[in-house]
């Protein structure tokens, strides 16, 4: 019998680090994993280490090789002048996406985590495999962008389409559209891309409208939900269960792979929805039914987005997890559910603005947003249009 799941996670991920300030902090892969093992819910068993990461031939079906290069040579600490002239048309300038030492080898090996998980799920090892440092969702074959280098879930596929000849079913939850995977697979009617998101009228990267839909003979199998300012989690949730169940039903996949960047969450400093912890308890719940309702139970995840990095993505990581592995946690977590009193002791040292002592958040001081009848409205219509042709 295959392993029910297991965690993908190579201590050296957290040396994917641009610089001191910046808002992509790999301390967030930390405060996840001790908050799991400090409730209980994670052992050593279950903790696979990636022995590779991904080579030459398995970045190249997703990335240009000379980007490839540009990566490779960007590396050196410090590198040649000739590869930093040529930084700013790759996307590795000084702005979101600055190239940093030894940043090809650690993106590779995050490559390689994914490509692990997705063989691990494919192959039968195991049932589920989460990679927590996976999700690097922006990257394009070209260039990157958004904090991404190269592209790990769209290697991941690419060889899941090469090896097994599987149909996949990429589902991205991050409050940023999917832009790089969506893109990378817009032609292929073997993958089919799911993203719910702020829309790109406010937010970067400016794109997943519900006009984009594929082309070619990938036409039908890409599917935007782009959800209005301030939305919150029910009208998120509402939006997120009628479109995707609808989608999974209508392409009937192989795997399931899902992004869980936590970045709609209200109190993320980069967007603008305004959702609580409910929703990363209840999109992995519903995720996890629909791979056993119609893949056999193959399901892959990954993280992603998520800045709030003391309060939010540990707790919205370790509900994916609690699900993914079927822990008794998970289906016992309510509004009072409280936190591994050790581990919220234990961090808030670190943490001056104090953190949260339970699971989901206590929503009721939470000023109420305006115009809710109006977004709500707005979001249903979106999801309507966004699955019309299914």
């Amino acid at each position: 019998m295959p392993a029910n799941a297991v965690l993908v996670h190579h201590p050296e991920a957290l040396q994917y680090h641009f610089y001191e300030e910046h808002p992509f902090n790999p301390l967030r892969l930390t405060l996840a994993l001790d908050l799991l093992e400090k409730c209980g819910a994670l052992d050593e068993q279950q903790i696979v280490r990636p022995a590779l990461a991904a080579g030459m031939e398995e970045l190249l079906r997703v990335h240009r090789k000379d980007y490839v290069d540009v990566i490779s040579n960007l590396s050196a600490n410090p590198p040649a002048e000739h590869w930093i002239a040529q930084a700013g048309q790759y996307g590795l300038d000084f702005e979101d996406t600055p190239y940093f030492p030894g940043m090809h080898q650690v993106s590779s090996l995050i490559a390689g985590g994914s490509l692990y998980a997705a063989e691990a799920v494919m192959s039968g090892q195991a049932l589920h495999a989460f990679h927590m440092a996976g999700g690097l969702h922006h990257a394009f074959p070209e260039r990157g962008a958004g904090f991404c280098i190269y592209n790990d879930t769209a290697v991941a596929i690419a060889h899941l389409k090469e090896k097994y000849k599987a149909r996949v079913l990429y589902i991205d939850t991050d409050v940023h559209h999917g832009d790089g995977v969506q893109w990378i697979f817009y032609n292929d009617p073997e993958v089919c891309t799911y993203s719910i998101h702020e829309t790109g009228k406010f937010l970067f990267p400016g794109t997943g409208f519900v006009y984009e839909k594929g082309d070619g003979d990938g036409f039908g199998t890409c599917f935007n939900v782009p959800m209005e300012p301030y939305t919150e989690d029910e009208s998120w949730m509402e939006s997120f269960t009628h479109t995707i169940e609808k989608v999974t039903a209508a392409f009937k996949p192989d795997i399931i792979i899902s992004q869980h960047g936590c970045d709609a969450h209200a109190f993320d400093p980069l967007s603008h929805i305004h959702c609580s912890m409910s929703i990363y308890r209840d999109m992995p719940a519903l995720i996890h039914r629909l791979a056993h309702q119609y893949t056999n139970g193959r399901w892959m995840a990954v993280g992603g987005g998520g800045y709030d990095i003391w309060r939010v993505v540990p707790r919205a990581w370790a509900l994916v997890w609690l699900e993914m592995s079927g822990h008794p946690l998970a289906a016992s977590i309510g509004p009072h559910s409280r936190l591994p009193e050790d581990w919220v002791r234990h961090w808030s040292a670190h943490y001056e603005e104090g953190l949260p002592e339970t699971w989901l958040d206590d929503t009721s001081p939470w000023p109420p947003m305006p115009r809710r009848a109006e977004i709500t409205q707005k979001n249903k219509e979106i999801a309507q249009i966004a699955i019309q042709d299914l």
